[in-house]
């Protein structure tokens, strides 16, 4: 019998592809995903030096596979969707990463889990607080709704 645990993932898209534009980047990735839970597709400022508007999304998709195993399927999606590896911070027409699993904290080679800067990235948690506030992350114990508000919190 194969468990079944569940993941959070974060999309975003800022430049056209197959599918079109970065909003139907994301719904097309989220239809092979199945997800259990969508936030709404936001659209965001770049982080770095790109000049493109994000599109941002959430889901939480429940799966057998372990970290690895997972990472290996979002990134053949994003290989699928015309993603290539190259220069970080670029425009890309998708990015799928893992941000926590109801497993806890996880760690390899390639993939660390929860993800090390969903914490400080209000494009990732303001659609996690659509669809999951109350999730603790495994390292500080603060659920999603309180990293938000520390996040916001004015310094």
């Amino acid at each position: 019998m194969t468990t079944t645990t569940s993941y959070v993932i974060a999309l975003g898209s800022n430049r056209r592809g197959r599918h079109g534009n970065p909003e139907r980047e994301i719904r097309a990735a989220l239809a092979l995903l199945k997800p259990v839970a969508v936030s709404p597709i936001l659209a965001t400022r770049p982080l770095g030096p790109s000049r493109r508007r994000f599109a941002n999304a959430a889901a939480i998709i429940e799966t057998g596979d372990d970290p690895p195993t997972l990472l290996v399927r979002l990134k053949a999606i994003e290989r699928a969707f015309g993603r290539r590896r190259g220069q970080s911070w670029a425009a890309r027409v998708i990015d799928l990463d893992i941000i926590l699993w109801s497993g806890g904290a996880w760690s390899g080679p390639q993939l660390t889990v929860p993800h090390p800067h969903f914490r400080t990235r209000d494009f990732v948690l303001t659609p996690l607080l659509a669809i999951t506030p109350g999730w603790r992350d495994p390292i500080s114990g603060l659920s999603v709704r309180h990293l938000a508000a520390r996040l916001r919190r004015p310094q």
